[in-house]
């Protein structure tokens, strides 16, 4: 049997050596496995870029105003609002009393007083009227959130609503009300109708308007038809401005300060040196007496 296995398995081992023995053999080896090589890499560089055209394609998805991922969409570039005449048609109001401004003249300053409890009150905004004296719509000046709105016994019905970075529109003297604390409104959204007021009851039908930064009031006159920023660039200039004077004072006046120190002590250099001066012929005379003493008694002796 062994004879027979050895019979039968000795013609393979001949053709294996003589297959690896020729010149063909080992060169072909090299290409199917560099073959097997490159088609590896190039399936595992196919299936990444495929990926990454995927992630682009799902980028891609995401323009300006719109949300992923269920987040809420942001603004880009919102435009800035300008301040505007609170009423429909400007061209149907007039301004009836202007703002009084402490740089105005004093005729203008007379116009811009408020005659109520026989006292004079500087106007701290504008009244508007129509021409033929009858009520009209009042609209918001700008966009903003409603943080007053209520009915006061001396101005009439109040509306305040709050804007960014500081600024505050005022509606006063108004008949009714059309939106409430805490409503967000448009500009030109009506938020009432022009009425009477008891402060100011020589006007007639009007509404007061202001325009406030940080509470203090400015003109609108000098606002209407610019921007927000127009307004809040302009405050923050003036804020550097009164910053770098108080800057310069304290500067000066430590200066000063530092003068009239070096002032003090070089006086008082000044009057030691004097009395230190005046003690040296006094503290000679003594001497100068004592020598005579002493040749006198010398003589006596």
């Amino acid at each position: 049997m062994r004879e027979e296995e050895k019979k039968q398995t000795s013609p393979t081992r001949p053709s294996l050596q003589r297959l690896l023995r020729k010149r063909w053999v080992f060169p072909a080896i090299y290409l199917t496995s560099a073959a097997l090589i490159l088609a590896g890499v190039l399936w595992f560089q196919n299936k990444n870029d495929g990926k990454v055209a995927k992630d682009e394609y799902e980028y891609s998805q995401d323009v300006p105003g719109t949300s992923h991922h269920n987040d809420p969409a942001v603004p880009v570039n919102e435009a800035v609002e300008n301040f505007v005449m609170p009423v429909l048609d400007p061209n149907t109001v007039e301004i009836q009393k202007p703002f009084y401004d402490d740089t105005a003249s004093k005729e203008e300053q007379e116009a811009a007083l408020v005659f109520y409890n026989n006292t004079y009150h500087p106007n701290r905004g504008i009244d508007i009227a129509t021409k033929d004296g009858k009520t009209f719509d009042v609209t918001a000046s700008l966009s903003g959130t409603v943080t007053k709105a209520e009915k006061d016994p001396i101005l009439g019905y109040v509306v305040e609503i709050e804007h960014d970075k500081g600024v505050t529109t005022v509606y006063q003297s108004l008949a009714d009300l059309k939106v409430k604390s805490g409503d967000s409104v448009k500009q030109g959204q009506v938020i009432g109708k022009a009425g009477q007021s008891q402060f100011n009851q020589e006007a007639g039908i009007h509404a007061h308007f202001e325009i406030r930064k940080d509470g203090k009031p400015v003109n609108p006159i000098d606002y209407f038809d610019k921007p927000v920023t127009a307004l809040t660039e302009q405050k923050a200039g003036e804020q550097n401005a009164t910053d770098q004077n108080s800057e310069q004072t304290t500067d000066e006046q430590s200066q000063t300060d530092k003068q009239s120190q070096s002032d003090e002590e070089t006086q008082s250099k000044d009057q030691s040196t004097d009395e230190n001066t005046t003690t040296a012929p006094n503290e000679q005379e003594p001497s100068s007496s004592k020598t005579p003493d002493a040749s006198i008694g010398m003589a006596r002796a």
